[in-house]
């Protein structure tokens, strides 16, 4: 039998501890043919997109999550969202093969999710940026909006630290804020976040990081200078 590129996932809920099974890409499937510079991929068949399917929904009260998100809930947040999102939970199901538009506002439910739970800074960031690389792979013209937003979280997340003790780098976030901002043309502080990374490059292992800071800290250099 030809195994299915999607496969049922069990999840249970962080909000109303119901378990439910969500659509997930199996790994084989998952074949990259490029990458941008802010890590953004692109992937040989658009439905075969892991990004989505990296929020899950619960059917039953309509929390939202990724896998970043922690299981604890500050004082007071479970009742915001069990007033906010669970009491007007119309029953959407988005545990089937997504569109993209259903992908989108799952999204969208993932970042109010994480808004009102005060996730982390850096789990914030990352559905944020998702999100706008999900957008730019349709050419959405809401792509710079959330990246935009995506960079102001992770400025948040390295001046709190948040990030600390998750997959994310002090290198890797510096690059990503120096190369969002880039992208949202605040080019003084692209060039800051950019100079901080290539200061690092003795201390860290990642040298592919540290050279992509350099390349787009030259680029950004001619750019200026052909402005000149």
């Amino acid at each position: 039998m030809e195994l299915e590129p999607l496969y049922d996932r069990k999840i249970t809920c962080l909000c109303c501890k119901k378990t439910y099974m969500t659509k997930k890409i199996r790994s084989r499937f998952v074949k990259a043919i490029k990458h941008d510079t802010d890590f953004c991929s692109y992937y040989h068949k658009e439905n075969l997109n892991p990004l989505l399917y990296y929020v899950s929904v619960c059917p039953q009260c309509g929390f939202s999550m990724s896998e970043e998100f922690t299981s604890y809930f500050p004082a007071n947040t479970l009742e915001d969202i069990q007033s906010k999102i669970c009491n007007n939970w119309s029953g959407l199901n988005y545990c089937e093969p997504r569109t993209i538009e259903e992908a989108i506002n799952t999204y969208k439910l993932g970042i109010y999710s994480a808004t009102l739970k005060k996730e982390k800074f850096i789990a914030i960031a990352g559905l944020y940026m998702r999100l706008a690389w999900l957008l730019r792979s349709y050419n959405h013209t809401e792509e710079i909006r959330f990246t935009d937003l995506a960079l102001d979280a992770y400025i948040k997340s390295y001046m709190e630290d948040d990030y600390q003790n998750t997959h994310m780098s002090e290198v890797r976030l510096l690059y990503l804020i120096g190369e969002l901002s880039r992208r949202t043309e605040k080019y003084k502080q692209a060039t800051l976040y950019f100079s901080k990374v290539i200061q690092k490059q003795n201390e860290t292992i990642e040298k592919g990081i540290v050279q992509m800071a350099r390349d787009r800290w030259q680029e950004l250099r001619e750019e200026q200078r052909m402005k000149a």
